[in-house]
């Protein structure tokens, strides 16, 4: 009654959806010192990049992935932050945490207008998101980093390319995969209070380390025959579970015992091989690289304008398709991200085959010898060492922004992992522009105010 008697006429609470999480108001900020906005330097690119950013578009979308029901979220701006700090300075989820901490720019970006003290989230708060948003949602988030550019780089000449993006997991072999089933049905004993005829907690050790001395003359026998009988001793563990498992228990449990049961049983030269019981969708894939002749992950696919350099498409392709196989989905990602479907499409001569994708163009290097005129060969030449670019690109997705290797489990993540690299590689671009452009802008300043000539100056000068 207190409430009704004293509250303005035109007063109305705010409908606010509570799984969305509320941003703090920006202009409610402590009498004792200056928000975040005052203190900063607004040349910063991250200070900028906050700025350019259409926050409440990203809100609308990801809300929708919210219900109304539960325990209100974290912001939805913070969230999207960490995952594109995390991927833009190759870290883990505990260390863009911990670097958010002492980062003020980081807050910034993620909607913070006092500095914080303590951690905005929980580590495994992030994978819950990813989780949430899956490959439509970071799909989005590389559209995003793709609409800080000027529209006119969606009307150049697109390059594709292939690579490997190697999964979080040892180096298969026949041993140590028997070794992990081993362990697998022992826990799953455990987790349903099932007694086994035997754990054989000593002896699959003991095995697994004569095992590994294959290349040993002298050893080689032991190792062989230390080989098949871990893997006898698996067949018999999977067996003994199957007898004393109901129904009930099973459930939850078929995949990992059909996947068990397919690698004890698996030979050399079968096609549809299992490399790794938590990652069953691994493919072994084999590039032509002399230093590895295999790598054990999944199959991705990157699409870069010519000449600018963006990454404009990103793909996470399972199975280990045949590259001229992969342009239809990549051209559709294209026309979801872009709008606009390129006319000019190059690769190399992986993609041999069909030349016509609708309006779009592929074109690949031509073999040696053909009749075509001076003119077209040096025009061709030209644009397929621009389609060599790609590669360095590639390199320092890998490098620098977590390609190289997928910590993120499943499909759903080598996906999210390829997209967010992309993402990131984009944003770095976009804050080097940055700073080319307030480098360029303070030189010309000194040269007009000073009237010298800077390029007589040595650069240490300058600098």
């Amino acid at each position: 009654l207190l409430f009704q008697a004293l509250k303005p006429r035109n007063f109305t609470l705010p409908k606010v959806n509570p799984m969305k999480g509320k941003s703090p108001d920006s202009s409610q900020t402590s009498f004792l010192m200056n928000g975040l906005s005052e203190q900063l330097n607004p040349r910063q690119p991250i200070y900028q990049l906050s700025k350019i950013i259409d926050w409440e578009s990203l809100e609308t979308d990801f809300t929708r992935l919210y219900s109304r029901r539960g325990r209100p979220a974290k912001p939805v701006r913070l969230m999207i932050s960490l995952l594109l700090l995390k991927q833009l300075h190759d870290l883990s989820d505990d260390q863009v945490v911990e670097g958010w901490i002492v980062n003020p720019y980081w807050q910034f970006l993620s909607g913070e207008h006092e500095l914080q003290w303590s951690a905005p989230i929980a580590s495994s708060d992030l994978t819950h998101f990813r989780k949430r948003i899956g490959k439509k949602g970071a799909e989005r988030l590389l559209k995003l980093s793709v609409d800080l550019f000027h529209p006119k780089i969606k009307a150049e000449e697109v390059v594709v390319d292939t690579t490997v993006q190697e999964k979080n997991i040892t180096f298969p072999t026949d041993a140590k995969l028997a070794k992990k089933v081993i362990d697998t049905c022992r826990k799953i004993a455990n987790k349903e209070d099932i007694s086994l005829r035997q754990s054989y907690s000593r002896t699959a050790p003991k095995l697994l380390r004569q095992a590994s001395n294959r290349k040993s003359p002298k050893q080689k026998k032991i190792a062989i025959k230390a080989t098949r009988k871990i893997r006898t001793i698996g067949r018999a563990m999977v067996r003994d579970l199957l007898r004393k498992m109901n129904d009930k228990q099973l459930k939850p449990h078929i995949d990992t015992l059909l996947n068990s049961a397919s690698i004890l049983f698996q030979q050399k030269y079968d096609k549809d091989k299992i490399y790794s019981l938590h990652e069953p969708h691994v493919e072994c894939i084999a590039k032509g690289k002399a230093h590895k002749r295999y790598e054990f992950g999944t199959k991705a696919s990157i699409a870069r304008t010519r000449d600018s350099g963006i990454i404009l498409g990103a793909l996470a392709l399972p199975g280990n398709p045949y590259d001229g196989h992969t342009i239809d989905v990549v051209l559709k990602q294209l026309k979801r991200i872009t709008g606009t479907q390129p006319d000019i499409l190059i690769a190399d001569r992986g993609y041999r085959g069909e030349k016509d994708f609708g309006k779009t163009q592929l074109m690949t290097p031509s073999r040696p010898g053909t009749n075509d005129t001076e003119y077209k060969k040096r025009k061709q030449r030209k644009r397929f060492r621009k389609r060599a670019g790609i590669e360095a690109t590639i390199s320092h997705l890998k490098q620098d922004f977590r390609l190289g290797r997928c910590f993120l489990k499943g499909e759903v993540g080598d996906q999210i992992n390829v997209t967010l690299s992309s993402a990131a590689y984009n944003l770095r671009k976009w804050i080097r522009f940055r700073l080319e452009i307030f480098f360029n802008l303070f030189y010309k300043t000194l040269k007009y105010l000073f009237c010298w000539n800077l390029n007589y100056y040595p650069v240490s000068f300058l600098t």
